[in-house]
């Protein structure tokens, strides 16, 4: 069944990697993170700097504090030389987000060995209503309905099932969109937490994404405990009232942590208890008046204080 992803830089990425993993012990101090506490990054924060060096990036975001990281594709590397470049940085990475486009996911579950994950995230999965190609993605995420959310429940769920064969955890990452009133109240978010297997669908709950949305994440941890192992943390600028539009003229802006309107403090509070082990920052683009690098850093110092 064919897929959408939100990424062209997971599709421009060197997704083919070894089926081998490697035998190399990580560095004590990147074993010794205590679960519920791990700072990290998703790495599309900093791809344009990735792209220009790759060593030097992950060298700089080491000596910023992140210890983890999340990848989003390997840099046109095979997976197991992007976690050599990793290591030699002090880094690892404990999720991956992948392009599950193909029947058969077993290549990508042999990347996120590879590369170190434990976690495979689909940055954006649906099942597409047909004549999807013909209206394009930005009318498909707008005419979804609970439906075509039915069937990406089962898929996510047939993809979770050859997950766990594999020893690895799949997990549904969100955006804006599934938030869509689809009537009564209810939203595609709502039926993909209902409709999936708890033990072979995560999330990896968005709190920039569900917020713009209109919705709270303290709530949705509070409800769905132990669903959540990841959180993206994420900021964007105060606009007029809640959006589901991803694509269009009422795409929210990001910008750094604690620039925008999200305040995280209740939301780290209730993570812990809901069963979340790894806090990624990511930051959409445009990134305006600073590097990406100096804005992983006022990421990285404004989760650090919480």
């Amino acid at each position: 069944m064919a897929l959408l992803t939100r990424r062209k830089f997971l599709m421009n990425s060197g997704a083919a990697g070894a089926a081998v993993t490697l035998t190399t012990a990580l560095p004590k101090i990147l074993r010794a993170e205590p679960s519920g506490r791990a700072l990290g990054i998703q790495l599309y924060t900093v791809a344009a700097e990735l792209a220009a060096d790759l060593p030097g990036t992950l060298k700089t975001l080491r000596t910023i504090g992140y210890r983890v990281v999340e990848s989003a594709g390997f840099q046109k590397l095979s997976a197991i030389d992007f976690r050599k470049a990793l290591e030699a940085a002090g880094l690892r990475c404990a999720s991956a987000h992948l392009h599950f486009t193909a029947d058969d996911p077993g290549p990508l579950f042999e990347d996120a060995h590879a590369v170190g994950a434990h976690y495979a995230v689909s940055s954006m999965m649906i099942a597409p209503p047909a004549g999807v190609s013909a209206s394009g993605p930005g009318k498909a995420l707008s005419d979804l309905t609970l439906d075509d959310f039915k069937r990406t429940a089962e898929l996510a769920n047939r993809i979770g099932a050859k997950a766990k064969q594999a020893g690895l955890q799949y997990v549904y990452h969100n955006h804006n969109f599934e938030f869509k009133d689809q009537g009564n109240g209810q939203t595609g978010y709502d039926l993909l937490l209902k409709e999936t297997d708890p033990e072979l669908v995560k999330f990896e709950l968005d709190c920039g994404w569900m917020v713009a949305a209109g919705f709270s994440p303290v709530e949705y941890f509070k409800k769905y405990p132990n669903r959540y192992r990841l959180i993206h943390v994420k900021d964007f600028l105060l606009t007029g009232k809640p959006t589901t539009d991803l694509m269009g003229a009422g795409r929210p802006k990001g910008t750094e942590l604690g620039k925008g309107h999200i305040d995280y403090k209740p939301i780290f509070a209730a993570a812990g208890p809901a069963g979340v082990e790894y806090f990624f920052s990511e930051q959409e683009p445009p990134i305006i008046g600073m590097t990406e690098l100096e804005a992983a850093k006022v990421n990285y110092d404004y989760m650090r204080a919480l």
